[in-house]
């Protein structure tokens, strides 16, 4: 690593030279850094927000969920068996699922020596059970908190191996050229990435100019306003929206319950023991009542619903119509069209509520669990009291207090478009990893995200220590690429054309992302979307808040992403794809959902076809968005005969292009 002084507009700014910049410290970033230099690539530079920023160390759910092979018992299992489970889940490429199943147990394992404590029996097998969309008993959980244990695990051995990281960085813009092929022996050009520019804790810009770049920046968690994401986790994605990058599967968020005074999935034990939903007037206290008996044939039904809600958490299409998901539905209802707000309150039971009305499924789970007890919280002290203590220690007492919550997003299955090595499809050397990497589709197993974003740190550094450990910059070409962004940049901090309150501005993009762009979209809603993101961004890309730039800078990426996600939505309802995954499309013409709620609540089924294509979307810096459905890639069934692939792996043919 190289530094040196930029003189520009007569501010000096640092430019920083490193062969492999990583961009967030997540596990998936993390992760990517350990293994460059356990591939013996030693230049590698981590540059963050902060080590205690960031989705995978600040938030979990009540079992948080790490998905892999099987590793148990006599339950047959192999990667191809593996990759099918994901393939199942439809719109995602053949060969990713093989490559994330086939390094599933690799990735798990290390995580393991690093001394995450994944239970095991007194064999030394680690023991598993079945997640959502899962046929098997691959998931494991050291409880609510395993991604955070995850990180802190890597930070430890990022810290032995003495990996540098920049903390107190926001990265506002990545550089890219267009780059001559001919001297790699190919015709025509090729756009790569060359570095970034940030701005340090004090506001100052950086430049820094890199081989390679690992984008591990996370999901869209600042584009809703009803979010899970932990509040100091947005996201970058626009980021390399900005720069050209390609995009795939954007519509395929997952949504569901969760509380807001604390962000947390209300999901798992919180559902099966059955706390009254109240609704209140917009003050949180006047008007409380129970909302959902009267959208049910009798409370015993209602309660059966809320109890599967701990099951199948996540707001499913499929789950609308006669399923659990209609309890979404209706505190959607009372929160967002209503104006009201919604507590779950486990001090008392639903009215009318006995143990003898509820399914044989619901009443066999209390009483297998001994929790056949007087009320929602005594049942959740047998069965779970670490979940209360959770909300305890956030300053949340569910003995004494009701928990809001709404109904909100949670985890984006797409994201840019990478290779099967986890490179951008269409920006060489920029490598997206974790949840900014598109690599699911519409359904994904439970916790398939937290290996996902290690399988892609693995595959990063593997093909980053083959295939570009040498320096390529041109740097005579690359540092005026770099000098002129500065320019920019000092120019919009300083000489813009309008004051705007970041803010507002913020508060303005994720309302109109939580009203058209969640889990309730319409034809008619989005057309209204689409013209007033990109009215915003335009304001916002002219002006400046003067006393917090690096938010303004930040609101920026974030209203550029808001309206390519829309415009992504959009153009999946004008294909005709339907209610699918996390989300439902409401249309007049479409089939009653609930005899209870009127015409208003009509959906547009799905047309499965899609599920064997992939969306596609490329957005250019004036706001010119493109979406295309390509065919997904099949799954691959190599030869994997011993001697021919000992070969092709010896002679380094396994990361020919």
């Amino acid at each position: 690593m190289q530094e040196q002084a930029l003189t520009i507009a007569d501010k000096t700014i640092s430019l920083t030279r490193v062969h492999t910049l990583v961009i967030g410290s997540g596990a998936a970033g993390l992760n990517a850094a350990v293994q460059l230099r356990v591939n013996g690539v030693e230049d590698v530079l981590i540059i963050s927000e902060g080590l205690d920023k960031g989705t995978s160390i600040n938030t979990g759910s009540d079992k948080q969920t790490y998905y892999k092979l099987s590793l148990c018992g006599r339950d047959a299992d192999a990667p191809e068996m593996l990759a099918e489970t994901y393939f199942a889940g439809g719109s995602m490429h053949g060969d990713l699922a093989l490559v994330e199943a086939s390094l599933s147990a690799r990735a798990f394992i290390h995580l393991v020596n690093l001394g995450v404590p994944f239970p095991r029996d007194a064999y030394g097998q680690f023991v598993g059970y079945k997640t959502d969309h899962d046929p098997r008993q691959r998931a494991t959980s050291i409880g609510p908190y395993t991604s955070r244990e995850m990180c802190r695990a890597l930070i430890r051995r990022v810290r032995e191996l003495n990996i540098p990281v920049r903390e107190g960085r926001n990265v506002v813009q990545l550089l890219t050229l267009d780059q001559d092929l001919s001297g790699f022996g190919k015709p025509g050009r090729s756009r790569r990435v060359i570095g970034a520019l940030a701005l340090d804790a004090a506001e100052n810009p950086e430049a820094y100019l890199a081989e390679n770049v690992i984008f591990a920046v996370g999901g869209p968690g600042g584009l809703y306003k009803t979010s899970v994401y932990p509040e100091v986790h947005t996201g970058a994605i626009g980021l390399a929206l900005l720069a050209g990058a390609k995009a795939q599967s954007l519509p395929e968020s997952q949504y569901g319950l969760a509380s807001i005074k604390f962000r947390w999935n209300v999901s798992g034990t919180y559902m099966q023991v059955i706390p009254r939903f109240i609704s209140t007037a917009a003050d949180g206290a006047s008007d409380a009542r129970e909302f959902m008996p009267a959208y049910f044939n009798s409370i015993g039904e209602m309660n059966s619903m809320v109890f599967l809600k701990g099951y199948q958490w996540p707001f499913d299409s499929r789950k609308v119509i006669g399923g659990s998901s209609i309890v979404d539905i209706l505190v959607y209802i009372e929160t967002v069209l209503k104006g009201r707000r919604v507590f779950l309150d486990f001090r008392e039971n639903p009215a009318g509520f006995s143990f003898e009305a509820l399914s044989d499924e619901a009443r066999t789970y209390l009483t297998r669990s001994e929790a056949l007890l007087e009320t929602p919280i005594a049942r959740l002290q047998k069965m779970n009291p670490g979940a209360i203590q959770l909300y305890l220690d956030h300053g949340i007492d569910l003995t004494q207090e009701p928990l809001e919550i709404a109904v909100c997003a949670q985890h984006n299955n797409g994201g840019l478009a990478g290779n099967l090595w986890w490179e951008s499809v269409n920006i060489k050397h920029l490598f997206p990893i974790g949840e900014v990497n598109g690599s699911h589709g519409v359904y994904r197993p439970g916790g398939s995200a937290l290996n996902a974003g290690q399988v892609g740190g693995f595959r990063a550094a593997e093909y980053i220590a083959n295939r570009y450990r040498g320096w390529t910059v041109d740097e005579p070409t690359a540092l005026p690429v770099v000098k002129q962004a500065v320019g920019d940049l000092l120019a919009s901090l300083t000489q813009t054309t309008a004051t705007v309150d970041w803010q507002a501005e913020r508060l303005e993009l994720q309302t109109r992302m939580s009203r058209a762009g969640a889990h309730i979209r319409s034809l008619a809603e989005l057309r209204r979307a689409v013209p007033e993101a990109w009215a915003q961004y335009r304001r916002v890309a002219q002006g400046m808040d003067p006393a917090n730039l690096t938010e303004s800078l930040r609101n920026r990426h974030l209203c550029f992403a808001h309206a390519v996600y829309l415009e992504a939505l959009l153009f999946a309802l004008e294909s005709g794809v339907g209610s699918r995954g996390s989300a439902i499309v409401v249309d007049p013409a479409g089939v009653p959902i609930h005899e209870k709620l009127g015409d208003t609540w009509r959906i547009i089924p799905e047309d499965e076809t899609f599920r064997e294509q992939v969306l596609e979307t490329v957005a250019a810096s004036d706001g010119a968005v493109t979406s295309a459905w390509v065919p997904r890639r099949p799954l691959p069934h190599p030869d994997s005969w011993f001697e021919t692939a000992w070969a092709r792996f010896r002679e380094g043919e396994i990361y020919a292009d």
